[in-house]
Formats: structure tokens, sequence, C-alpha cells
């Protein structure tokens, strides 16, 4: 007990055949073979475009929507308008 004999694979694979059919087996097959050699190109082949390079500093220098000082309002409790 233990170790997978013959017998055994031959049970599977005839329970496989009944329940899936051949042809969607072969299907299984195709799309599994096909997906291990995507990955494996995926793996060696550097990707063909370049990630857009940052400005000098390494950071987004497009201004943001965000003030920079406190609302006048809230530090005096008088109205700005």
């Amino acid at each position: 007990m233990g170790r997978i004999g013959p017998t055994e694979i031959l049970i599977i694979v005839a329970i496989a055949l009944l329940l899936f059919g051949g042809r969607r087996i072969a299907e299984i097959g195709k799309g599994l073979g096909e997906g291990i050699k995507n990955f494996k190109k995926g793996i060696n082949d550097p990707p063909k475009e370049e990630p857009e390079a940052l400005p000098p500093g390494g950071t987004n220098t497009t201004p943001t929507a965000t003030a920079s000082r406190p609302n006048e309002s809230a530090t005096t409790g008088k109205s700005t308008t």
C-alpha cells in the first residue's frame, strides 16, 4: 500500500475517460501544454516595450489638487468669503 502501480493508473485513466470523454481530455491537455509553453516563453523573453522613464528626481511632477497650506478659516475662525 502507498505505491501506485500500473493497475491503479489504468483505473484512474478509465474513470477520467468516463467522466470527461476523450475529446474533453484532449482539449484540457492542449490548453495545459499551451499554458506551459507561454509561461516558459514569458520567463525567457525580455519584455518588448520599455516602461516610461520617470523625470529626474524619480517622481511624477504633475501638480495635485491638495493644498499645501492650511485653510485660513480653520486657523482663525473667520470666513474667507
